[in-house]
């Protein structure tokens, strides 16, 4: 049986959705690393409409990052259904990496938002704080669920509190892409 079509959010504000977000749960995926915590993105807009995109990790207490640039799907469309180019390796940035993030929910205060994509192999819940209380969480999750997630696959991310401070921003050392290789 095909499921219905993934429901996205209309009208995302990306100037209020910018910002940082730190990832509670996620399904695992092959590009993260296994033992991440910590994790979170930031996200900035740029002059042009795109968003500069910055995800974070500690992986054995190391920072472990990548940057790139997020789009919109289609310039024309209201729904919040972006690309997101990912340059691997980052520290040479030559083989462009194309994802899709759709935003499946958003509050209405920008506070809590649900992500994912079309094949739903990915879904990832975010705050704009490193802890969420249980019962915002359940609703977050059965929303992910009406969607059509297999939410049994969400992980919860292991979360520090005060979280780790970010490197400065000239930092290569621990690239996402390295700690996969395990180097």
């Amino acid at each position: 049986m095909a499921k219905k079509p993934l429901q996205v959010v209309t009208n995302l504000d990306l100037t209020r959705y910018a910002g940082r977000w730190y990832e509670i749960a996620s399904f695992p995926s092959f590009f993260q690393p296994k033992d991440g915590t910590d994790t979170r993105a930031t996200y900035t807009l740029n002059d042009d409409g795109t968003v500069h995109v910055l995800n974070e990790t500690w992986s054995k207490g190391k920072r472990v990052h990548i940057e790139g640039t997020a789009y919109k799907a289609d310039p024309k469309s209201d729904e919040a259904k972006l690309k997101v180019k990912l340059y691997v390796p980052p520290f040479l940035p030559v083989i462009p990496v194309v994802g899709d993030y759709w935003v499946v929910f958003v509050d209405e205060e920008y506070r809590f938002a649900v992500v994912g994509q079309p094949s739903r192999r990915y879904l990832w819940i975010l705050s704009r704080t490193n802890e969420l209380n249980e019962e915002t969480y359940n609703q977050l999750v059965e929303k992910a669920k009406e969607e059509g997630y297999d939410v049994s696959r969400l992980h919860k991310t292991p979360q520090t509190n005060p979280p780790p401070e970010s490197p400065p921003k000239d930092d290569t050392k621990g690239s996402l892409f390295k700690s996969l290789l395990g180097k």
